[in-house]
């Protein structure tokens, strides 16, 4: 009872760790699993490990194959997570350099690591694929923590994010039709009776994946699952499929699970966002446990079996050679330049899925006494630290080596996808600023995408936006709700990390009619709240800008727009066309040099009025 109650507890001491100083949560959990079992024999007085996960017949938390059972169920849930984030329409439309990666780079990583693991390690092409296999996978839990804090152009964000995304649930199917091929084989030669095994294999994992995705949805739709209940039916049912298409074909069930979670993550399903949080949730506690109980699960021999040049050969081969040329190749004829094609190549980091799945297949083929297996797991999970601690360390030094850290970040976030908001951004666009709104409401998101204005559906509440690597650029963050507690909350909350340059709010009603309560983040004017934003979008939905003389001309048209309702001035563009976002507050008043322009929304400035006023 000990020993599990402090995997749970270690688990979740190091989840936190991974979040305090902005670590992939994989690498402490492997490296608490490798002190607390095959490093805890150099130093504990019996020579045993601290937490020994099989019964060796004096301690040991699972017996028999009760440790291949837990790991094999936790793993489906996983990859079903994995398959739930895959959408058809995400690979449609993230781009021809991110799908050769997950292709074609996928195909060059898997054949040369493969060559390279046959040759240097001299284990059979089986054995050599399947370790290829393995390490196709990056992942976005390994990649988001890693470039988080990193200021990154917006396109190489991109790349990497939606690479590690897609192609965790893509490298899992690989890996598993490779070990299910070995399988069938049984090491030999691969009979027509082998391969009509593995026909069996994909048409069943196929078949129950497809069909129980389908009877769940129709289940949920219907309403025949309470609310309540809604979550542990889901698990059940993922449960049901791994160990029922196992019954009808041996080795299918995590190809079912895989399939059953990306044809339910493309359907319209009402409770999927919700579904997919708790099977989040769910994650995290079993990869928690899963890899302390993995890394502990290695014994001493298997660390010393890859202690030689021919692992750091391997790993030098995958890092420094493999990757680079599977993105040069994938990215040739692109937009990217070299530069930013040389940060995507260095920064390729293995994650949870690789380490989970290796363990689990290494221990299978152990088992049955196939040649070179015992090289499996170690060489997975040396390939998953060492890519992990390479990254952490150097992906931030890199970037600027090789110029693609952005020294500042001029991308603007707009919180609230209102109409005003929408015309906002949509001229922000136009003058080459990168632009993102996120609101929770999907309607609006979807008539930003309409206009080409990136959108984000989002709860500010939650953490989900903090991780966004993608969002790396933005500098400015802009709250135009209706709510202006919303609009405070987002100051608070989101200033520090994308409001560097500025953080500004609208004003209120109260801080509106008592100047001595207006705050130094409001935007555009004392007299501009949301009403008349968007009253002033509603008579006249455009913006406008007009040639400014001095700073005289500059406040008499300010003046102006503060008593019509239906101009509200937005940003003052320089002669170089760069756009500074006007404050209701300003202690240094901004210069206005030749050339500048006043932008606003709404109606014409009366040019008539405008003369007599100067």
């Amino acid at each position: 009872m000990l020993e599990l109650a402090g995997i749970i507890i270690l688990g979740i001491i190091a989840q936190w760790v991974a979040w305090r100083l902005k670590l992939p949560a994989i690498l402490p959990l492997i490296l608490i699993g490798l002190l607390v079992g095959p490093i805890a024999t150099l130093y504990t007085a019996d020579g045993s490990k601290l937490i020994e996960p099989i019964w060796n017949g004096y301690k040991g938390l699972f017996p028999g194959d009760g440790l291949y059972n837990f790991v094999s169920l936790s793993i489906s849930i996983i990859l079903f997570e994995g398959g739930l984030t895959l959408k058809r329409a995400e690979i449609r439309n993230v781009g021809p350099v991110i799908t050769k990666l997950i292709t074609v780079g996928t195909i060059i990583t898997f054949v040369c690591a493969g060559l390279a693991a046959h040759y240097i390690f001299d284990l059979s092409w089986q054995i050599s694929f399947l370790f290829s296999a393995l390490i196709i996978v990056t992942g976005p839990t390994v990649i988001t923590p890693i470039l988080r804090n990193i200021p990154l152009k917006k396109d190489v964000s991109t790349v990497l994010k939606w690479e590690g995304i897609l192609i965790d649930p893509i490298g899992a199917l690989v890996a598993v039709l490779v070990f299910e091929f070995i399988s069938v084989g049984e090491g030999q030669a691969f009979t027509k009776t082998a391969l009509i095994e593995f026909g069996k294999i994909l048409l069943f994992g196929t078949t129950f994946g497809f069909t129980f995705a389908h009877a769940l949805a129709f289940a949920i739709k219907r309403n025949f699952i309470p609310h309540y209940l809604l979550n542990v039916v889901s698990l059940s049912v993922v449960l049901l499929v791994f160990v029922e298409s196992d019954v009808f074909a041996h080795e299918s069930g995590l190809l079912a699970v895989v399939v059953m979670g990306m044809v339910l993550g493309n359907m319209n399903l009402p409770n999927l966002k919700e579904l997919l949080y708790f099977k989040e949730s769910l994650s995290v506690l079993l990869i928690s446990i899963l890899f302390i109980l993995l890394a502990a699960n290695i014994n001493i021999d298997d660390m010393l079996l890859i202690y030689n040049w021919k692992t750091a050969l391997l790993f030098a081969i995958i890092v420094f050679l493999v990757r680079p040329i599977g993105v040069f190749i994938s990215a040739w004829g692109s937009h990217l330049k070299v530069n930013e094609k040389m940060f995507i190549g260095w920064v390729g980091p293995r994650g949870i899925v690789a380490a989970g799945i290796a363990s689990l297949f290494g221990s299978k083929l152990i088992l049955r006494g196939e040649p070179g297996a015992e090289y499996i797991t170690p060489l997975v999970f040396m390939i998953v630290l060492g890519t992990v601690l390479l990254n952490a360390t150097t992906a931030r030094l890199f970037a600027r080596l090789v110029g693609v850290f952005l020294t500042k970040s001029e991308g603007i976030l707009i919180v609230g996808a209102s109409a005003a908001s929408r015309l906002i951004a949509q001229y922000l666009k136009d003058n080459n600023r990168h632009v993102v709104l996120i609101d929770n409401n999907q309607t609006n998101i979807d008539k930003a995408k309409k206009l080409g204005v990136e959108g984000i559906a989002a709860d500010i509440y939650s953490d989900t936006l903090t991780d966004n690597i993608e969002l790396n650029d933005v500098g400015y963050l802009m709250a135009l709700t209706a709510n202006s507690d919303i609009n405070r909350y987002a100051i608070d909350k989101l200033g520090k990390q994308f409001g560097e340059n500025g953080a500004f709010r609208l004003v209120n009603g109260d801080e509106m009619n008592d100047s001595e309560r207006n705050q130094k983040e409001g935007l555009f004017s004392q007299t501009d709240d949301f009403i008349k934003l968007m009253e002033a979008v509603r008579k006249n939905p455009t913006i406008h800008e007009i040639g400014l003389k001095d700073r005289e001309h500059y406040e008499s048209l300010v003046e102006i727009s503060s008593a019509d309702d239906d101009i509200v001035p937005i940003f003052l563009k320089d002669a170089e066309g760069d756009l500074k976002i006007i404050p209701a507050f300003s202690q240094e008043p901004e210069p206005i040099k030749k050339g500048y322009k006043l932008v606003y929304l709404g109606k014409e400035f009366d040019l008539q009025t405008d003369q007599a006023s100067n």
